[in-house]
């Protein structure tokens, strides 16, 4: 009975969840109230208060469901071949969070984040973003500092300036596909760009 009851809490939250993130994209965050999400999913407002503190937890809690932490990435390219070089690993790494981005769901809660979310109560967007960004860096960095310690990065590139490089041009990427998603596909001229820069950081 309590594995059910564990269960059914769990489905709860994800309703709830599903709510939030169909909800915050057609209105935006501010304008969203919490009765109106548990209405959408056919829940009490009670319902989202035993899952959630308040509106900020819930929408840190549905940001968490597309984090694509990029040591994450990292690992599910070294299973397919662990003998692959720092570079080619960082490639495939890219390639593969941008196939993730192409979900639905990955793209309606990216663009909540990024522009549809005001500054209000407990929520700093930029606060959530510059979080994201901090850890993806430091991750990329350690893959580009092993790459030149192999002597695989160009001799006139840091791995620090290698890493905002790789950064500068995803995130430049991000904020023009989420703008018009159906303007082009992010992966095809991603994927484009990123083969284009490691070849031009490879030594």
């Amino acid at each position: 009975m309590a594995r059910k009851t564990k269960a059914e809490a769990a489905a709860t939250r994800e309703a709830l969840l599903d709510a939030a993130e169909e909800v915050f994209f057609a209105q935006g965050v501010a304008r969203t109230s919490l009765e109106q999400i548990a209405r959408h999913a056919g829940l009490t407002r009670g319902a989202v208060y035993w899952h959630f503190k308040n509106k900020g937890d819930l929408f840190m809690a549905l940001v968490e469901r597309v984090r694509m932490p990029f040591q994450s990435l990292m690992e599910e390219v070294s299973k397919a071949d662990e003998d692959i070089s720092p570079m080619e690993a960082i490639r495939l790494a890219c390639h593969a969070g941008l196939v993730r981005l192409e979900q639905p769901s990955h793209q309606r809660i990216l663009s909540i984040l990024l522009h549809r979310c005001e500054f209000f109560s407990d929520i700093n967007p930029l606060a959530m973003q510059d979080e994201i960004g901090e850890e993806c860096f430091d991750e990329m960095l350690s893959v580009f500092k092993e790459a030149e310690k192999r002597q695989l990065l160009r001799e006139d590139l840091t791995p620090e300036i290698a890493t905002r490089m790789m950064q500068s041009v995803l995130g430049g990427l991000f904020h023009d596909w989420l703008r018009t998603p159906d303007a082009f596909s992010i992966r095809q001229r991603g994927g484009e760009l990123i083969d284009t820069l490691i070849r031009i950081m490879h030594r």
